[in-house]
């Protein structure tokens, strides 16, 4: 059976590849399981984060940039992160709605996915989908973080370019001081470019940059453009589909490809051994003494170091 799934996503079978999608997001070990077979046929798609705080127009610039990757003849995934209730843990999968122009083209595979709970705009099933993806042979994966501000650095680190989406008048260039973005992002791209103050937004991202090069170890390297786009109108964004596959070529005529891999495989490695062990910890906590320590902490007769280190003392006995 798994060999059989194995060549269909290979094959690049949606149903296959949606049901492993499934029970990763659903945690799965049987799937989990599935992806590892599926691991040594990955590592050629090109992967590209889209971040930035919401109502910019994310998924209006997704959309348009499918098609521009589209008219180049190249395949398209997207993964787009939703935010979830912090009461029901439901999402509301909005950004398949916005993109339904590309649902019948065989050639793009969109997979919106629930954040549940994980923090910096990262599903913790991201990085499994991004490798089904890939292994189905598309040639470029989109990844649409939900829009949380600042904490939203982690999606640099995911992709192997990474656009921040800005609008006029929004205050977005104190949210990326806040964030680190400016050291961060590779492509800055001011969209709704028709209302008022684009063009200072634009100026004033360069010279923030500037600023921070004659500082920083930006010096010398390459200065991250600033485009300017209207998405609902598609005016700039074949402009911005080129610029990122400029940027891809910069990263192997210049080495850094490797780097950005390594980067990338730490994150995941990172993020898979938190898993493990969360799961080796909920597996093996004696649950009468979880309620114990609970009650403790909130009569504050201890804190919560003390607390962990008595289910870590526990775990390490049994």
């Amino acid at each position: 059976m798994t060999a059989d799934a194995v060549n269909r996503i290979l094959a690049g079978d949606v149903r296959a590849a949606a049901r492993l999608m499934r029970g990763i997001e659903e945690g799965n070990s049987a799937s989990f399981d599935l992806l590892e077979s599926l691991y040594s046929h990955t590592g050629n798609a090109y992967i590209v984060g889209i971040t930035g705080a919401p109502g910019g127009g994310k998924s209006t610039l997704v959309d348009t940039l499918i098609g521009a990757f589209r008219k180049r003849d190249m395949t398209v995934g997207v993964v787009a992160i939703d935010p979830t209730s912090p009461l029901t843990g439901g999402a509301i999968l909005g950004d398949r709605v916005r993109m339904q122009q590309h649902c019948t083209d065989p050639g793009v595979f969109i997979r919106s996915v629930a954040t549940r709970g994980w923090l910096g705009g990262l599903a913790r099933a991201a990085a499994g989908m991004i490798h089904v993806m890939d292994a189905m042979g598309k040639d470029v994966v989109l990844v649409e973080t939900v829009g949380i501000g600042q904490q939203e650095v982690d999606v640099t680190r995911l992709a192997h370019t990474s656009l921040y989406v800005l609008t006029p008048g929004s205050g977005d260039s104190i949210q990326m001081m806040k964030a680190g973005i400016l050291e961060m992002a590779d492509i800055f791209v001011v969209n709704k470019a028709d209302q008022e103050g684009a063009y200072g937004v634009k100026m004033e991202l360069e010279a923030m940059m500037a600023m921070q090069g004659e500082h920083s170890d930006l010096a010398g390297q390459r200065k991250p453009p600033v485009l300017l786009t209207e998405a609902v109108h598609g005016k700039g964004v074949g402009d911005l589909c080129q610029e990122i596959l400029k940027h891809r070529e910069f990263l192997i005529s210049h080495g850094q490809m490797a780097s950005r891999e390594q980067a990338r495989v730490r994150l995941e490695l990172s993020e898979a051994v938190e898993s493990a062990l969360k799961e080796l910890i909920d597996a093996g906590t004696d649950r009468a003494l979880y309620e114990k320590l609970v009650d403790d902490m909130v009569q504050r007769r201890i804190g919560p170091q003390t607390a962990a280190s008595h289910v870590i003392e526990k775990l390490t006995r049994s």
